[in-house]
């Protein structure tokens, strides 16, 4: 009898759990389990430059280059044209509309240049959220978590953005998209704890906006405490780095004021605002100091605006060696009381390593 009631309770359990399984397996289709984080090794983003750098110089051998217009669609640019991204404010800060080709002069090289156009333009942006996780931010995470999702809400359906959170390492918690919840779940995914690689993290994530970016403006808003401890990197690999990838950096720096004078004199605090400050200003970009967290929706909405309202210059420079080298760029406004940002310069076309890029090239498939 007792063998006949198990009987009947196995029967009934079996098909019951039948059913619990393909429920979960329907749920897990619907929301697939989303594959660990990818690291940037520190110790490996010097290969990765070395490689891009190959790749650029190769594509950028073809004498007219892909960008992404306005609309969305594909146009043709002469290698040759320098294209400049300039934000014109007052000394307030507030942007300034309306200016046109005759309100501005570029010099190169500290030369006179013919502008070919000025354009204001509101184009799309590929755009990387880079946020300091390191132990020393556990305390701010929630507030600044906040703000970017502030930051996020304001992007537009042909932007796109990433988000990595860094400490010893940088870690890439969402890939480029252009849907706004991904980043906005993301932000909640956010570990603190662990060092600090600040000029690692802004390397590796100015070469991944480079490589992995579809619009032609790309910029990074990286959100920190300034404490650089661990990283690699060398402050002139990272200046170099952003020459080359042609990305904007704005910086978010929570300066601790009260820190303690080194033991030869220095404020820890006043060298990190001068790093931040001369990161940002080479790029054309940003750096911002709030000293309450109350701050921070106020400066990602700064942050957002500086971003989207730009003046596009364009000049053929009158250098027209392709000798792979730095030329430095400087943007007036003849109104002096107008101040125009834009970044420090570009590194020229090398015609002499693209010709030997052509060869290798050549000999590898007659070797095929």
């Amino acid at each position: 009898m007792r063998h006949r009631e198990v009987g009947r309770v196995i029967v009934i359990i079996a098909p019951v759990c039948a059913s619990f399984a393909l429920m979960i397996g329907q749920a897990a289709a619907q929301h697939p389990t989303r594959p660990a984080p990818a690291r940037f090794i520190n110790q490996q983003w010097r290969q990765r430059r070395e490689q891009q750098k190959k790749t650029s110089r190769s594509q950028e051998s073809r004498e007219e280059r892909e960008s992404q217009g306005i609309d969305g669609g594909l146009i043709k640019i002469p290698t040759e044209m320098v294209l400049l991204d300039v934000k014109v404010t007052d000394q307030d800060g507030r942007p300034i509309a309306g200016l046109t080709k005759d309100d501005f002069a570029v010099y190169e090289d500290k030369v006179s240049q013919s502008i070919e156009s000025v354009s204001a333009e509101e184009s799309p942006l590929s755009m990387g959220l880079v946020i300091d996780t390191s132990g020393s931010m556990s305390s701010k995470l929630y507030t600044v978590a906040d703000a970017a999702r502030g930051l996020i809400r304001q992007m537009r359906s042909d932007d796109e953005a990433f988000l990595v959170q860094f400490k010893s390492d940088a870690e890439l918690l969402r890939e480029f998209t252009s849907d706004r919840r991904e980043i906005e779940d993301a932000l909640g995914e956010l570990s603190p704890a662990g060092g600090t690689s600040l000029l690692d993290a802004i390397i590796a994530t100015a070469d991944h906006a480079h490589q992995k970016g579809q619009r032609r403006r790309k910029a990074l808003v990286v959100i920190t405490d300034g404490v650089e401890k661990d990283s690699t990197a060398k402050e002139k690999e990272v200046m170099e780095a952003m020459r080359e990838d042609e990305v904007e950096i704005y910086l978010v720096g929570f300066v601790d004021e009260e820190a303690p004078r080194g033991f030869f004199g220095g404020s820890p605090a006043k060298k990190a605002k001068q790093l931040l400050l001369r990161l940002a200003e080479d790029s054309g970009g940003r750096a911002f100091f709030p000293t309450d967290l109350g701050e921070m929706p106020a400066i990602a909405a700064q942050i957002a605006k500086d971003l989207r309202a730009r003046y596009v210059i364009s000049y053929y420079p009158s250098n027209n060696s392709h000798d792979g080298a730095f030329r430095s760029v400087r943007v007036a406004v003849n109104n002096r009381k107008l101040i125009a940002r834009t970044r420090q310069g570009y590194y020229a076309r090398d015609d002499k390593e693209t010709t030997q890029g052509r060869e290798v090239e050549g000999q590898s498939r007659r070797r095929q």
